[in-house]
């Protein structure tokens, strides 16, 4: 293999998005859209801009303000009108691609398009003929290619890349190859193909059978020159290729790929935490690369090995993925300038403003304990980054409890310039009964359904992180807070994502169409 570079293409904001209760605002695909820039990302997949009002606008937003640093991608079906909303959407790009797909397994043309063989070939070339008139950058997808006969997927990607596709992906939609299968897949297409090397083949998979970052590497191996993937592996169902996985087996088995890329893998970690912080897709605490255990050694002869030479047990060091762990560092004594310094050290770029009201938040918090970490300032920052709606205020509450007492809640919340609405309610705990009062108040009603609580750093004082996922009405939102009071903290997740369904409610965001978003690579 020859040393040349990985071309990554991220879908975090368009596959990554599609995962149950991903979806970001377009602010909040802004800051991704920016941490991907600063990552060294080389294409970005900005959205599918049919989908929704929102994801038109998100696309355009990032094609003008990123384009000039990454490739901006947008998604489209192989239909005229998704098609010109791609060229509208990538107007302003300086860098623009539109990624073009159309399904061709014999189970897709049968039971979803109703096509033939002929029918298929037509409309793609059609496609990318369209699309090839407003930029030279054309992707094309032959959806399910892992599950298309041979024969037919040479003779669908020669034919659109004499059409004009520049780049051709081959995705595993469902997850169903393994790595020699998937391998042999795309050596075929380099030995059948005529015209193969007009354009660059690329790796899209999903993580169905665990196997996707596999898979890729498999695809590299073969030939492929591009690789998608998303920040934590995100995506429908079991997800996609991780991008970190793949970036640092890239980086750490170059003796054996002989092939590198343009990420900046200082970024890996800060880019992770903000896209679980985002997303609310907390990422586990065994995860490769960015994961809470991933440099933690606790066997004895682990630790032993590590402490005579790093490299016994370790095959990264946790600075090359800008891993933070749990170094103090500031106390209640520390200046305004040593915070900021501190936040840009763990990967932050923040405004005056921002770091002005962090570091009012640093200093209440030590004042609460005598230890703050670097995954309390992570945590503190987190929380100020959260792009959620605000209509709804918390201006007290007090609970009592006990072992032979009724649970009850009494709040305050205030509603933007109106009067402090107070109200109590009951339930079979504080929490409960938390939640319970600010349903009365906002006077909406939501099924709690998920509820998780951790540890940020460690002691007794340590601070909790709540996460919550409610439905109302069949759409669900995601709250988080962080405090020493674990009760405050669900309080104030349970608000954030009231504030988010009110705001809904209340017309004020969208969210995309799931029977479009659902139909793709």
């Amino acid at each position: 293999m020859t040393g040349d570079q990985i071309i990554i293409f991220d879908t975090t904001l368009r596959d990554g998005e599609q995962s149950p209760g991903c979806s970001m605002n377009t602010n909040e695909k802004l800051k991704v859209a920016n941490a991907l820039v600063e990552l060294g990302v080389d294409v970005i997949e900005a959205g599918f801009p049919i989908a929704s009002p929102g994801d038109f606008e998100a696309v355009q937003m990032i094609a003008s303000q990123f384009s000039d640093r990454s490739t901006i991608c947008a998604l489209a079906r192989s239909r005229d009108d998704d098609i010109q909303k791609a060229k509208e959407a990538l107007a302003s790009a300086e860098k623009p691609r539109i990624h073009v797909f159309l399904a061709t397994s014999a189970i897709h043309r049968e039971h979803k398009l109703k096509m033939d063989k002929q029918q298929i070939i037509d409309r793609a070339v059609h496609s990318v003929r369209d699309a090839k008139e407003f930029c030279d950058d054309i992707e094309f997808s032959p959806e399910d290619a892992a599950r298309t006969e041979l024969d037919f997927l040479c003779e669908v990607v020669e034919k659109t890349i004499d059409a004009g596709a520049t780049t051709v992906n081959i995705p595993d939609t469902v997850g169903y190859a393994t790595p020699s299968h998937y391998f042999k897949v795309i050596s075929y297409l380099k030995q059948h193909v005529s015209n193969i090397d007009r354009s660059i083949i690329s790796s899209h998979c999903h993580n169905d059978l665990g196997m996707a970052v596999a898979n890729s590497l498999s695809a590299i191996e073969a030939g492929a020159r591009q690789v998608e993937c998303t920040i934590n592996g995100l995506g429908e169902r079991a997800g996609n290729a991780a991008l970190e996985e793949l970036v640092m087996a890239i980086r750490t088995r170059a003796d054996y790929y002989g092939v590198h890329t343009k990420i900046n893998t200082e970024r890996l970690f800060p880019t992770s935490q903000l896209v679980s912080s985002i997303t609310g897709m907390k990422v586990q605490r065994n995860k490769a690369i960015v994961g809470q255990n991933a440099f933690a050694h606790e066997a004895g002869i682990h630790q032993h090995g590590m402490l005579q030479e790093r490299s016994t047990y370790e095959i990264m060091r946790p600075e090359d993925v800008g891993y933070s762990g749990r170094n103090l560092v500031l106390g209640k004594h520390s200046g305004r300038h040593a915070f900021r310094d501190r936040t840009k050290e763990l990967g932050f770029d923040l405004d005056d403003a921002a770091v002005q009201k962090a570091f009012d938040d640093f200093i209440v918090l030590a004042d609460k304990k005598k230890e703050v970490y670097d995954s309390d300032i992570i945590a503190l920052i987190d929380n100020r980054l959260a792009d959620a709606p605000e209509r709804w205020k918390l201006v007290s509450f007090h609970t009592s409890a006990g072992s032979s007492a009724i649970p009850t809640a009494t709040l305050e919340l205030k509603c933007e310039e109106q009067p402090v609405l107070c109200d109590a309610a009951t339930g079979d705990g504080p929490i409960d009964a938390v939640f319970r009062a600010m349903e009365r108040i906002i006077e909406l009603t939501a099924r709690l359904e998920e509820f998780n609580v951790r540890s940020v750093s460690e002691g007794k004082d340590a601070q909790g992180e709540v996460r919550v996922t409610i439905n109302v009405h069949g759409r669900h939102y995601m709250g988080k807070s962080v405090s020493t009071d674990i009760i405050e903290a669900a309080a104030r997740a349970y608000l954030q994502a009231l504030n988010k369904a009110d705001a809904e409610r209340k017309g004020i965001s969208e969210q995309p169409a799931d029977e479009v978003a659902a139909d793709s690579p």
